[in-house]
């Protein structure tokens, strides 16, 4: 009976091992989390940490868990995004443009500093560059 039984069970064993596929798909990482198409913040330098993905304004980045918490971003609209530094699209902005330019981490004095996304928007007073600080 055992040797009947092992010879049953061999057989559906190495069966179910053949049908079970095995994923070598990796989770997208850092700045590749933000899809085409979408303007993205992100909580950390690099793309890492907590991740917004926006297509379009939004006046308060509190609603999101974003307020203050920005440290780097990827713009992959076509869209000029304009960064503002208080809700409701009011203090001073930055521009983060469409392209190849629209992605990295923010000054250090720009760090935790917006409240509000613009796509396409006229934009307001800039909050310019930090002395000697270039993106």
């Amino acid at each position: 009976m055992g040797n009947m039984l092992r010879t049953l069970l061999v057989p559906v064993a190495v069966a179910a091992a053949t049908v079970l596929p095995v994923s070598t798909v990796h989770a997208a990482g850092g700045y590749d989390r933000c899809p085409a198409g979408y303007y993205c913040m992100f909580s950390g330098l690099d793309g890492t940490g907590d991740v917004i993905k926006l297509t379009r304004s939004t006046p308060d980045l509190t609603v999101l868990g974003m307020n203050d918490r920005a440290k780097s971003d990827w713009n992959r609209t076509s869209s000029a995004i304009h960064l503002w530094s208080d809700a409701n699209y009011s203090g001073c902005t930055t521009v983060t443009s469409a392209g190849p330019t629209g992605k990295g981490n923010f000054f250090p004095a720009y760090r935790d500093f917006f409240s509000s996304v613009q796509f396409d928007g006229p934009g307001g007073p800039s909050c310019g560059a930090p002395p000697g600080e270039g993106r």
